[in-house]
């Protein structure tokens, strides 16, 4: 199993919300409210958000601070959501993405 994320280097210290359940590639899961998709999927032990569309590779947090495109998904039905810096909601659904379009 993956490990959850305590302290983010652009947000901090992550305050637990509520636990909340979300949807990734049709697999409900568990996160607390609040927190960075990506963060809720690394202690799910999901490291994979997205492939390239060219190659095929797989691609997962990079940055961690918004800025590269390495952690994008579709986030209820939204493309290029980046995982890393976007909070996780209740009821949320979040697709791998393959390639990009940003």
């Amino acid at each position: 199993m993956g490990e959850r994320i305590a302290e983010h280097p652009i947000l901090g210290v992550l305050e637990k919300g509520q636990p909340v359940k979300f949807t990734f590639d049709g697999k409900e899961l568990e996160g607390f409210e609040g927190e960075p998709i990506a963060v809720a999927l690394k202690a799910a032990g999901l490291m994979v958000h997205r492939y390239t569309k060219k190659e095929h590779k797989p691609r997962g947090v990079f940055c961690a601070i918004g800025r590269c495109t390495d952690c994008v998904m579709v986030v209820d039905g939204v493309p290029n959501v980046r995982t890393c810096i976007t909070p996780l909601k209740a009821g949320m659904n979040v697709q791998t993405q393959y390639g990009t379009n940003v």
